[in-house]
Parts: C-alpha cells; sequence; structure tokens
C-alpha cells in the first residue's frame, strides 16, 4: 500500500534500528497512565497499533527488553540495542501478533494524532485535552471507537492466530 511513503517509516536515534509500517495502523492510542509516565519519562505514550507481519525491519535489529506492565502480564519493549531508544513494544494481551509503534519514531510522526485518549484519570492536570478526540478514565470498548476497516483486520488476526494454536 505505501511501498515509498516515507510517513510510515521510522527508527531510532542513532538510526541503527529503520522499519517500516506497510499500512496505516488499526488505532492510535494516547495513554497517560503513570505506567506510560514512566516507562517514557513523559507525560504519556503514543502507540500506532499495528499487526506485526505488517512492520518490516529494514535495518538493523532490536533488542527486546521484557518489563513489568500495571497489568501484571508484562510487556516486550523492542529497543535499538546501541542508543536503547523503544521503537514498539508488545503486549502479553495481545502477544506477537500486534505491535505498539512509538509514534515519536516515526520521521513523520504528525502524521498519526491520537484516536483516543486513556487512563487520563491519571493524567497531568496540566495536560489538556483536545476537544472532538474521545477520551476515557481508563481503558474504552475497541467496537465501539475503531472503524470497521480497523474491526476486520483485527477479527482477521485473531482468527488466524487461534486457527494456528
Amino acid at each position: 500500500m505505501c511501498a515509498e511513503n516515507r510517513d510510515f517509516d521510522g527508527g531510532c536515534t542513532c538510526g541503527f534500528v529503520r522499519y517500516r509500517m506497510t499500512s496505516e495502523p488499526l488505532f492510535v492510542h494516547c495513554c497517560h497512565c503513570r505506567w506510560c509516565q514512566r516507562e517514557t519519562g513523559s507525560s504519556f505514550a503514543l502507540n500506532a497499533l499495528i499487526e506485526a507481519d505488517r512492520v518490516e525491519l529494514r535495518r538493523g535489529d532490536v533488542e527486546i527488553v521484557d518489563t513489568p506492565s500495571n497489568s501484571g502480564k508484562g510487556q516486550k519493549i523492542s529497543r535499538c540495542p546501541r542508543c536503547h531508544i523503544a521503537v514498539w513494544s508488545n503486549y502479553a494481551g495481545s502477544g506477537d501478533k500486534v505491535r505498539f509503534i512509538r509514534v515519536g519514531t516515526l520521521d513523520n510522526p504528525d502524521r498519526f494524532p491520537p484516536d483516543v485518549h486513556i487512563f487520563t484519570e491519571s493524567r497531568q492536570p496540566w495536560v489538556t485535552l483536545p476537544a472532538g478526540t474521545p477520551a476515557f478514565a481508563k481503558f474504552y470498548v475497541p467496537s465501539d471507537q475503531w472503524p470497521e476497516e480497523s474491526l476486520a483486520r483485527w477479527a482477521a488476526l485473531t482468527k488466524a492466530s487461534s486457527q494456528q494454536q
């Protein structure tokens, strides 16, 4: 779909890791939970959710770091082994089939603003949420927020993974 669309390219700070998303993401989360604040050292994490097979590692390799999560199930953060920038995560709930791309590592992060703000109950009080973007104190029901195309892609993904088990 986007073979030469630079909006879908990204990488780490030192340039050792380069990747490309081969399609639009399923959905973009802006998470304001305390865990994301701690892990990123900022006020929130901005993640583009996309099927792992739609992310091409074009240069370098990633180092996977197992870290705890609020759910207790943990997450695997993929980092550049040289500059240690986190480029994506895999959460236990969706396993290896979905990557949570760190939007800030994209060459054009402006291309993917948040579709939803989550865990806003713990957002920093000076962060103003934009009007018109759904916001939830905790989480949300994906079928109420995701576009039909993303729901269909998710259904295909979960069907394929259940057939492999």
